[in-house]
This record gives structure tokens, sequence and C-alpha cells, in this order.
């Protein structure tokens, strides 16, 4: 599939006249917040909020974006040869996921040693991931937002409080899949280590995480994380970011009790709530 040239603008992060951009996909991608609109007298234009999750609800959307995900010097190289511009389509030059922790780890990549144990204020990216592995007794928790990733000191309470109460492994690797790409779930796919999402407590936020973690690597090896307190912050969480994910999201259910409750709650406070709010100041 060509991408047409509207989407191919927002992706290099330029601003795109309404009228570019067919009405159905317009409508879609500003309920999910992922336009900013700018106002020019009497006309609209857009320019994408956030990248990558343009992308990631692009890929998500139709296999055919995933085009965008690609991971190839050459199909680089060629597009600057025959083109002249190699940035016509945005394509991917570093695969692989950034892990974090506050505590060493003790991994092995290629085969060898490899410790993970970054300074306060960097974290690790592990782009050769299908060589990478960790011990058995590691809990894997993915963030999905990355000021939460890189702030995981601050939110170490907060885990280690969740982790105790629900009886896990207090050694923690964090993980994150931006870029959005399937290399993380590849990658967790490839191992057995619990896997605990932390998300946004929205609809979307839930959506990802059954769509994207549960569906491929099973409920025996999934949970979502559902902080104690969720149901007191919802209410004062966004009525917005509720709206605008309704229309998409509204018909969002599980087979899992505790996640059908957060959906239900969701619905009760007609609210979501985001996960920055539990990064301690």
């Amino acid at each position: 599939m060509a991408i047409s040239a509207s989407i191919q603008a927002l992706i290099a992060g330029e601003t795109v006249a309404g009228s570019r951009i067919s009405n159905k996909l317009l409508t879609e991608l500003i309920q999910e917040g992922l336009l900013q609109i700018i106002i020019h007298g009497s006309r609209k234009s857009y320019r994408a909020n956030n990248i990558e999750a343009l992308k990631r609800f692009l890929i998500d959307k139709d296999e055919n974006y995933r085009i965008l995900d690609i991971d190839n010097f050459d199909s680089r190289n060629s597009m600057a040869s025959e083109t002249g511009n190699s940035k016509l389509v945005t394509v991917r030059s570093c695969p692989g996921f950034p892990v974090n922790t506050y505590d060493p780890i003790e991994c092995r990549l290629n085969e060898e040693p490899f410790i993970i144990n970054p300074q306060e204020g960097c974290f690790y990216f592990v782009s050769d991931w299908r060589t990478f592995t960790i011990p058995e007794d590691v809990t894997i928790i993915g963030i999905e937002n990355m000021e939460n990733f890189r702030k995981v000191r601050q939110q170490r309470l907060f885990f280690d409080e969740y982790l105790h109460k629900h009886s896990l492994s207090q050694k923690v690797l964090f993980v994150s899949r931006y870029p959005q790409s399937t290399d993380l779930r590849e990658w967790l796919a490839s191992n057995s280590n619990l896997y605990i999402h932390f998300g946004d407590f929205d609809l979307a936020g839930i959506h990802i995480f059954l769509s994207e973690f549960q569906k491929h690597l099973g409920i025996g090896r999934t949970s979502l994380l559902i902080p104690e307190d969720i149901s007191s912050r919802l209410r004062y969480g966004s009525a917005r970011r509720y709206n605008e994910q309704y229309a998409r999201y509204k018909d969002i259910k599980s087979d899992r009790r505790e996640i059908q409750q957060l959906i239900d709650l969701i619905h009760h406070e007609r609210k979501g709530y985001d996960q920055e709010g539990y990064i301690s100041q």
C-alpha cells in the first residue's frame, strides 16, 4: 500500500491541511487525541501530537501501514537514490527497545554477561534484542509512558508495594515499546517471565494491553497493573480523555474480572487517568 502524502507529512512532523486527509480518518485521529488542531482564520490544519503514537495507531488499524516500521537500511538508501529524499516514508533505523531498573540485574547479550545497572538519569537500549536473555526470576514491567519509564526510581515505593502485595519477585526489569514496534512483544514471547503492563487507566490503555500483549502472550503470562487507589484517582481524571475515546472503545470487554471491573469503573466515572500521576515529586 502506498502511504498517502498527507500521512507521510504528519509522520515527518509537518502541518497538514484538513482537506488533504479523508474525513473518516481525520475524525478517528482527532478522537484518539493524536492531532493538534491549528486554526488559520476559517481554515484548520493539523499536526501530530506524538509521531510514534500516530504510527502505532495506523499500524494497529491496518497491517498495510507496517511499511512505517520497515527495518531495512537498504530501503532507506534506495529511496534516497531514487527520489533524493530518504524521509518520504519513515523507516526504522534502530530496532530494539529500552530497558531500565533500579537494582542491578545480571543478563546476557550475544552469549556474554551483561549487567543492567543504569546510573540515575539514563537507561539502556537493547538493539540486538534477539540475543538478550534475563534470569527466570525477574518480573518484567512494561511501561507505556516514556516519562514514567525514565523515572522508575521515583515510583519505586509504588512498584515495591504492588509486587509485595501480589507475592511477585522484587527483581524487576522495566521495558518500553518506544519506539513503537513489535520487537518488544516478540522478545517477550521468546521468554517465560511474567509480564505486567503499566499504562494509562483509560479505555485505550486497556485496549493496548488486551490486543497487543495479552492476545499474543496469553492470560497466564500477563497481567494489567491496577493500583488499589485507582477508584479514588479516577474521580479526578480527565473527562475529555474518556469522551474522545468512547466512540472507538465503548464496547471493550474482558473475561478477567479485575480488568472488567476497571472498565466498568471508567464508564461509571466517565473519566480516564494518566499513569504519570504515580510519579512521586
